[in-house]
């Protein structure tokens, strides 16, 4: 079991300019928040479903109705055809299900994102804050996992050499992330030099217009989509993955309240009762964090003084409280 760090409301911002830093107190909203490898997660939440109920390496490459019973037809990669009869896709930003039902494709932003662990045979020194260092057009995220892991992360311009093959180059991730670092704290330069180039990760960052998820379906007979595939947004309030559990919550109780009424008859309608109550439940809920999350995104774009102009004012105007989204609680299973 990992002794994961524990974090309070609060946090250290370190604005770096001419290779020096001003640090200040950084709110992060209600209650505490801890950092753990998705992996982690994923094999918890697994564990919790019956034996054979996953099968992992399996992608979905196209999906039709069955025109006699209206069911989803699911073809895999591998040829496989699954009758189904229902599918929720939680195929990620590129999601095969979610261009079934309807959704826009999501849209390329101007930035990308590179992740990493950094490993430290000796315990680190940063202690247990969660610190967030900006100069200019580059923002660095460090948030200790263990006494001996960290995680971070980094945001800078998207180039085209980002957009190519080279971005499964862990030499080119190292390369293009320390010239993007020059003039930050040495230790922060030490965490990322010393990244394993198994745990590096270089991803451009697309998102779902938030005007888009204002009128998208989200569902089709008794297909839906969640996660990513519903509300693909860039990372800068860290709500993608949270927002993705609440969907799993209140699309299981929407479910279960509708399904004790199968024994009735009238199983399809009662699934697409309960899928179009969870979508309502959940639309505005994910307008407004992808609304947030891409204000917040313009207010960091310095190649246009018209949208950063544009992102300070939509924060400002729209959310005058800019933690309010950490204070949602969506229920209940």
């Amino acid at each position: 079991i990992l002794k994961l760090y524990r974090y309070g409301c609060r946090g250290v911002f370190i604005s770096v300019a001419e290779g020096k830093c001003r640090e200040s107190e950084l709110p992060l909203g209600k209650g505490e928040l801890r950092c753990l490898k998705r992996m982690e997660l994923m094999k918890a939440l697994t564990e919790e479903l019956p034996v054979e109920s996953v099968y992992l390496g399996c992608r979905a490459v196209s999906i039709v109705l069955d025109p006699l019973t209206s069911n989803p037809l699911l073809q895999l990669h591998d040829g496989t055809l699954i009758k189904a009869k229902i599918v929720i896709g939680c195929d990620g930003v590129n999601s095969i299900i979610s261009k079934f039902v309807g959704v826009n494709s999501p849209k390329l932003f101007s930035r990308c994102a590179t992740r990493g662990f950094t490993y430290y045979e000796g315990a680190h020194s940063f202690g247990d804050k969660f610190r967030f260092y900006s100069s200019n057009d580059v923002t660095l995220g460090q948030l200790p996992v263990t006494d001996k892991l960290v995680y971070w992360f980094l945001t800078r311009v998207l180039t085209s050499q980002d957009l190519s093959d080279a971005r499964k180059d862990p030499t080119y991730i190292t390369k293009a992330s320390l010239e993007a670092i020059k003039g930050f704290p040495e230790e922060i330069v030490e965490l990322v030099k010393n990244t394993e180039p198994k745990a590096l990760y270089l991803t451009e960052l697309r998102y779902r217009a938030p005007w888009d998820l204002v009128r998208a379906k989200f569902r089709k007979g008794t297909v839906v989509v969640a996660g990513d595939a519903m509300h693909a947004m860039c990372p800068f309030i860290s709500q993608g993955g949270g927002a993705s559990l609440e969907d799993a919550v209140v699309l299981a109780r929407c479910l279960s309240e509708k399904l004790k009424q199968a024994t009735e008859g009238g199983g399809n309608r009662l699934v697409e009762e309960a899928l179009d109550e969870y979508v309502r439940e959940r639309r505005m809920r994910v307008f407004w964090l992808s609304l947030q999350t891409y204000f917040v995104g313009l207010a960091q774009d310095n190649t246009s003084k018209v949208k950063k102009a544009l992102g300070i004012a939509g924060l400002i105007l729209v959310f005058g409280d800019q933690r309010s989204h950490t204070d949602y609680d969506c229920g209940r299973l």
